[in-house]
């Protein structure tokens, strides 16, 4: 009851929206033209051609993804298990009325994009990787191989991204071999990339913000300067230089990336021997007071 009083009715909405998406783009792009998903998405599409009509994608997609969901369960929270399964469940259901119950013929070559094979994987790459991105974003996941990442990577001394990249090439070497031609795992190798570019736009946003850390002996100069240009302010941490031993001040300061040079010019012409780093920020939240 209490994992219950916890769900948000916006989350549920936005993963129904994410399962659906990406049954689009596998199922109207992917599949029909023997083409694969990452992860247990193509490993369930690979399974789907290869054993009986019987056992659907939709099929593979429960019976391979909710046990490594639960298995996660301990590492990562029960409100997310439950949030991914409930996902997975939209994806395998929303797969099966396109595939199944639709008039919408995935027979042989995919609706929109028709054989073309560079066509249908970056699109196909592009709508799942915005069902996947959604589903991350409003706290679900759309594959079971990235929870298994999050628990065993660490332990064989690799990380996140590099065990999912160790699973997805395996699982396309392997589609090689069976279908023994490697022109279509060629082309889901550009799905693959297509999608995890878009994941990353979805979560951490198209346009992300920089992080300025610089280094000086004129804080609060440099810090007068930066909000009256921008009209933001900054945030000074107390340090000391390891090699002179004097006391200097970090200046931590967010930005845009078209007010990099702007800021540059304002820290140099008030402190000329200001050390700066710059950074990636993947998300800003402020806090509503």
């Amino acid at each position: 009851m209490k994992i219950l009083k916890n769900i948000e009715i916006k989350k549920i909405i936005m993963l129904t929206v994410a399962g659906i998406i990406n049954a689009i783009g596998v199922t109207m792009f992917l599949s029909p033209v023997n083409l694969y998903d990452s992860g247990i998405s193509g490993t369930s599409i690979l399974l789907s051609q290869v054993t009986p009509e019987f056992f659907t994608l939709s099929f593979f997609l429960v019976v391979l993804n909710v046990p490594l969901f639960l298995f996660g369960t301990k590492k990562l929270g029960l409100e997310f298990t439950v949030y991914a399964i409930y996902t997975v469940v939209i994806y395998s259901i929303s797969a099966w009325l396109i595939t199944d119950v639709l008039p919408i013929d995935v027979s042989f070559a995919s609706p929109l994009a028709g054989d073309d094979l560079l066509l249908c994987a970056l699109f196909g790459g592009l709508i799942s990787g915005m069902g996947s991105g959604l589903a991350i974003r409003f706290g679900g996941a759309m594959d079971g191989i990235e929870v298994m990442a999050v628990i065993f990577a660490k332990k064989l001394g690799i990380t996140v991204g590099t065990f999912v990249m160790i699973y997805n090439v395996s699982l396309y070497v392997i589609c090689g071999i069976v279908l023994r031609s490697w022109i279509l795992p060629l082309y889901s190798i550009v799905t693959y990339a297509a999608e995890i570019k878009t994941v990353d736009f979805i979560v951490e946003g198209f346009d992300r913000s920089k992080a300025a850390m610089i280094i000086t002996v004129m804080p609060d100069e440099i810090c007068a300067a930066l909000s009256d240009a921008f009209g933001s302010g900054a945030t000074k941490i107390d340090a000391t230089g390891s090699y002179s031993n004097t006391q200097k001040t970090v200046v931590y300061f967010v930005l845009n990336r078209f007010q990099i040079g702007k800021m540059k010019d304002i820290v140099h012409e008030t402190d000329p021997h200001a050390y700066i780093t710059i950074s990636e920020v993947a998300d800003v939240f402020k806090a509503n007071i």
